[in-house]
């Protein structure tokens, strides 16, 4: 039986995704910037080392695994059913990969033979999502046409772009790789339909938690052969060394705590947060005897360090917001509640700067003064966001 209430939304939850976010965007800027200190920046290939860009990701992984026992439990809530459940995480998942691929391969730079420039068809691809994917208003007024038709013009606008790609040695748009968002749907896909077969029992998702970590160090130590059946059924799923999978159930083990014993002490409370932090920082250390820190490689005291650092920031603004401070928070709001929306913002904004010929002067390129310029661009992303929003146009899926 289900002992656990998610009726409530957790604003803590929703801050820290905004928190991850603010970051996300703060840390893809620096490719605009010189002279980023290198704590901030990701690890360069073997290098055993844990920047601050190789902890947001699995931060917002962690943040997907809290939010998926709140979605899923709603659902059944309002009685609809386990087919329909199924029926949604699949329609995410084929939204996110479709969206990662995308945008995965306009990396790659556009051939002429597309016919348009890389800023147009960027923008033009954002629009297509939009259109395909807005929170239209629930009506039954005629106007629910126009939303239907806006749907049908959005998926007929990304099949003609995907048709016409070309990118700059002229290959056609494929799965190169999923991207961020792909890479969040493959591993959203794992654990909502773990989720589903075991729901609230801490002790299976506990198990199953581990077992990932398991596999990680059994990945992370090259013993299980390229070759095998089971690396095969593994890359299939996208999973990797199952460290984005170890994140995700790391954020649904502690979703299920948090809501279960929401009402005890506050000093048990603080107690179980610190002792927890603590256990995955020494596991952190003790796992790097063995390898090194590594996001490129997905590592075991990668998994450690930044699921402490995860939880410990969620137990700083859990305290803020016990204590009525979520207004400190109010300013980064729109990209808790419209956060794919706002994970997008920035290719717009790149897009609109390079048609209009914008640049920066070089002061604002490099040193601390970039480093501002990245957190105001950033903010400004945020700021669009929640000017879309208030449109009524946001991206939900």
């Amino acid at each position: 039986m289900n002992q656990t209430d998610f009726s409530q939304r957790n604003l803590s939850i929703d801050i820290l995704r905004a928190t991850t976010m603010l970051l996300m965007i703060f840390v893809n800027d620096f490719w605009t910037i010189r002279g980023v200190p290198h704590w901030m920046q990701h690890a360069k290939g073997n290098e055993d080392f844990l920047g601050l860009a190789d902890v947001v990701f699995p931060c917002f992984l962690f943040v997907v695994g809290m939010s998926i026992p709140f979605a899923i439990e709603r659902r059944y809530s309002k009685g609809l059913s386990e087919l329909s459940t199924v029926s949604h995480i699949l329609t995410r998942t084929f939204a996110l990969l479709v969206m990662g691929v995308f945008l995965v391969n306009t990396e790659y730079g556009l051939s002429p033979e597309t016919g348009l420039s890389a800023s147009v068809f960027k923008i033009a691809m954002i629009a297509a999502f939009l259109m395909i994917w807005n929170v239209y208003p629930r009506t039954d007024k005629p106007v629910r046409h126009v939303y239907t038709a806006l749907k049908i013009l959005g998926i007929l606008l990304l099949l003609y772009l995907g048709y016409i790609f070309r990118d700059a040695q002229g290959g056609i748009l494929q799965a190169r790789w999923w991207g961020i968002l792909g890479s969040i749907g493959w591993t959203y896909l794992v654990c909502a339909f773990i989720y589903l077969f075991v729901r609230s029992n801490l002790r299976r998702i506990f198990l199953i938690w581990v077992a990932f970590l398991v596999l990680c160090m059994v990945r992370s130590s090259q013993l299980i052969p390229r070759e095998s059946i089971v690396s095969t059924f593994l890359n299939l799923l996208q999973i990797g060394t199952g460290a984005k999978v170890a994140f995700t159930l790391g954020g649904i083990l502690f979703s299920l705590i948090v809501v279960r014993y929401a009402r005890a002490a506050t000093r048990h409370k603080v107690l179980f947060l610190a002792g927890t932090v603590a256990l995955l920082l020494l596991a952190g250390a003790l796992s790097n005897e063995f390898w090194i820190i590594s996001k490129n490689r997905a590592t075991p005291p990668w998994v450690f360090y930044c699921t402490a650092a995860a939880i410990g920031t969620y137990g700083l603004i859990g305290w803020a917001v016990a204590r009525g401070k979520a207004s400190w928070f109010r300013v980064i709001q729109p990209a808790g509640t419209a956060t794919l929306t706002c994970y997008l913002v920035p290719y717009v904004l790149y897009s609109l700067m390079r048609i209009a010929g914008l640049s920066l002067p070089d002061w604002m390129t490099q040193g601390a003064a970039g480093l501002l310029k990245c957190l105001c661009f950033a903010f400004l992303c945020i700021g669009v966001t929640a000017l879309l929003e208030r449109c009524r146009i946001k991206l939900k899926i």
